[in-house]
Formats: C-alpha cells, sequence, structure tokens
C-alpha cells in the first residue's frame, strides 16, 4: 500500500531533480525548510524526528540536498519528508510538506469501525501487524 501523505502523494515519487525544483521554490519564498524522518507514518503521528535544525537563510537548494543525501543514507529504510515552513506574519505555519523516500516494505493501515452508544459508529485508523514469514 503506497502511503498518501503531504503534496504530491498521488503521483509516481519525486525525482531528485524534482525535489530540487520543489525545495528551490520554498527558499525562493522565504521558507525555512526542514528535514523530517520516521518509522510510524500512522496518520495522527505529527511527532516526526527532525534530520538537523531547519534550514532558514539559504539560497540554493544544493545545500538541503546534501543533507537529504546524508539522511537517506543513514536512515534509507524509513520514511523522509521535506516541509517548507513560512514564518511571516499571517502564516506561521507548514506550506508544503512531501515525501521524499520510503521503505522497501510499506506500512499497512487499516480502518476500524466500533458502534458505542445511541447507534453512533466510531471509526479508528490502525496499522497492520507485520507479516512473519515462516521458516
Amino acid at each position: 500500500m503506497k502511503l498518501t501523505q503531504g503534496c504530491f502523494s498521488y503521483l509516481p515519487d519525486l525525482t531528485d531533480d524534482q525535489i530540487t525544483k520543489q525545495v528551490q521554490y520554498c527558499l525562493a519564498n522565504g521558507w525555512a525548510v526542514n528535514i523530517e524522518f520516521t518509522d510510524d507514518p500512522h496518520p495522527r503521528n505529527t511527532y516526526w524526528e527532525m534530520w538537523g535544525l531547519p534550514m532558514f537563510d539559504l539560497a540554493d537548494a544544493a545545500g538541503v540536498m546534501m543533507e537529504l543525501a546524508e539522511c537517506r543514507r543513514v536512515y534509507g529504510d524509513r520514511y523522509i519528508r521535506i516541509s517548507g515552513f513560512d514564518s511571516s506574519h499571517g502564516w506561521e505555519s507548514v506550506r508544503i510538506s512531501f515525501l521524499v523516500n520510503r521503505p522497501a516494505k510499506e506500512a499497512e493501515f487499516e480502518l476500524v469501525r466500533q458502534e458505542v452508544a445511541g447507534r453512533a459508529i466510531r471509526y479508528t485508523t490502525v496499522r497492520k501487524p507485520a507479516e512473519h514469514a515462516s521458516v
């Protein structure tokens, strides 16, 4: 199952050239760029691990791409995303976020329905347990 989080999630994975152009777009708008990684891509997990500090005041995407290459080298078996943070008054929020790396075997989730009082229905997203190969 292909995880769909952030911009471009229904498109094929971005190439490094396409990632560079998106990072350059963030920098041209004056947004801070950061790299994050996780092994728990649950939709409610907003606390991904940061790779270094957010990169402010860069002029060229090459610096971000060097950091991305190093993050992929160390955490290539995890999800990695890039975010662009707009600190201007009135926004002060992430303006763009997209995945730039996926593990070979993607996490799988399922929707669980539960009936509660008053015939109301609650839905919960749960991660499917990993399948173990028999030896």
